[in-house]
């Protein structure tokens, strides 16, 4: 299995110019720069593109969530945390920095979420959310499972009872979360049997 970490131009490190590229158009350039990295690992590195996975938590889970529907045709599976799936369900202060209000900015809403592109979706998506989290509503991930079930697409879905944005508080959960996400590697990615050794 080949892991990469890949920073796309909007990386904050890139500063002003590449926050540019972000402003009222979050979800676009982040799957256009980790597709092109994906496609030359596949053209070059001998990358199976019928597992090519990715996970995150936070904004992470929703460039997971996007990279499964929006990016369907380049990634295969995700395993998503905490993930928003529409800016208009997320906190207005950080939200409008970078996409202006909902009437400012329509089409960048609706493209920024996970909606337009629910019937993409293929591949095999894990998707966990605590119900205590009080940064990424729960909502969030509420209404894409149901949204995925009206589409009839298969998924994964775990609640963590009492998990707030992450459940590092939460030992006994952490590890389930852990645990899931290496079965999730050993069974999508790197198909085998799961060794039970590096169970937490």
């Amino acid at each position: 299995m080949i892991q990469v970490e890949i920073d796309h131009r909007g990386s904050g490190h890139f500063g002003k110019i590449g926050q540019n590229y972000l402003h009222r158009n979050l979800g676009d350039w982040e799957l256009k720069d980790y597709g092109t990295v994906v496609k030359w690992l596949i053209a070059n590195a001998s990358v199976d593109p019928t597992r090519v996975g990715i996970t995150g938590f936070c904004y992470g889970g929703y460039t997971t969530v996007m990279a499964l529907t929006k990016a369907a045709d380049i990634f295969t599976h995700g395993f998503a945390g905490g993930s928003v799936v529409d800016w208009k369900l997320y906190d207005t202060e950080y939200t409008e920095r970078f996409m202006d209000s909902p009437s400012e900015n329509p089409e960048g809403y609706k493209n920024g979420s996970v909606w337009p592109y629910i019937q993409n979706y293929k591949g095999h998506l894990y998707i966990a959310h605590g119900t205590m989290d009080d940064n990424v509503h729960m909502q969030n991930s509420i209404q894409l499972i149901s949204a995925l079930e009206d589409a009839k697409k298969d998924f994964q879905f775990n609640l963590y009872p009492g998990g707030r944005h992450g459940w590092g508080n939460l030992p006994a959960k952490q590890a389930h979360f852990d645990n899931e996400r290496a079965k999730f590697i050993y069974e999508y990615m790197l198909q085998k049997p799961f060794n039970k050794e590096v169970l937490r």
